[in-house]
């Protein structure tokens, strides 16, 4: 049986407690890793730029830079990673600012439980957008 490899996921929210709670979530997966955390868009730039993340978690409303901004920087520079919004608006108007910007998929946060993780999986095994 094949190794699984470890999807680098970078988690971008500016509540300590969510980001938290997904990377412990998260650390109970063999198959993903969490190499980094911003609290702030603009951290989220900085940070896929030195740790080449796989996937990024987005959160779209931040201070400092917004997920759609981060987004956007984020895939001009590294056309490979993709970023999975994440936000406490299931709407029209927030789902597509975050398309338009690149993001490859929409969780809402209250449904992160189960939708996450095959997200981050379908994303990083099969490389096509959600």
């Amino acid at each position: 049986m094949a190794e699984a490899v470890s999807v680098r996921v970078l988690i971008a929210d500016d509540h300590l407690r969510f980001r938290k709670a997904v990377r412990d979530f998260l650390d109970l997966q063999d198959d993903v890793e969490v190499v980094g955390e911003a609290e702030n868009g603009r951290h989220a730039t900085e940070l896929a730029d030195e740790l080449a993340p796989d996937v990024v978690l987005m959160d779209v409303r931040m201070p400092e830079m917004d997920g759609v901004e981060a987004t956007r920087i984020i895939l001009s520079r590294h056309p490979a990673t993709k970023v999975i919004a994440l936000s406490l608006h299931d709407d029209d108007a927030h789902r597509a600012a975050m398309r338009q910007a690149g993001a490859a998929a929409y969780v809402v946060k209250d449904q992160t439980g189960q939708a996450l993780l095959p997200a981050i999986r379908s994303l990083a095994n099969a490389g096509v957008d959600l």
